[in-house]
């Protein structure tokens, strides 16, 4: 594949970004590089290569999805200023 000046200025027009008529060659010139670079990648023999997410192995710690209520209760109701049997204690504010 190869890119023209034609091309460049179309993909500009839909990306909305202004070129002058000087930067549409050089622009082309760069993105014929970087798609014969990206040919050259495709020559690259992979048969037996396992599909990588990363370069190092990442191993996930899962726990288990356990609902609880954190076994905090009392430590939380010692920080309020009034507790009753054990929830928050607020003054009425609608009457």
């Amino acid at each position: 594949m190869s890119v023209d000046a034609a091309i460049v200025t179309r993909i500009a027009h839909l990306a909305r970004i202004r070129l002058s008529e000087g930067e549409v060659l050089p622009l082309a010139g760069e993105l014929n590089a970087i798609i014969g670079w990206i040919e050259q990648l495709g020559e690259v023999d992979t048969t037996g290569v396992e599909p990588m997410t990363a370069v190092i192995p990442n191993l996930l710690r899962w726990r288990d999805d356990v609902v609880t209520d954190g076994a905090v209760r009392d430590k939380v109701l010692a920080n309020a200023p009034a507790a009753e049997m054990g929830f928050f204690a607020v003054p009425k504010v609608i009457d």
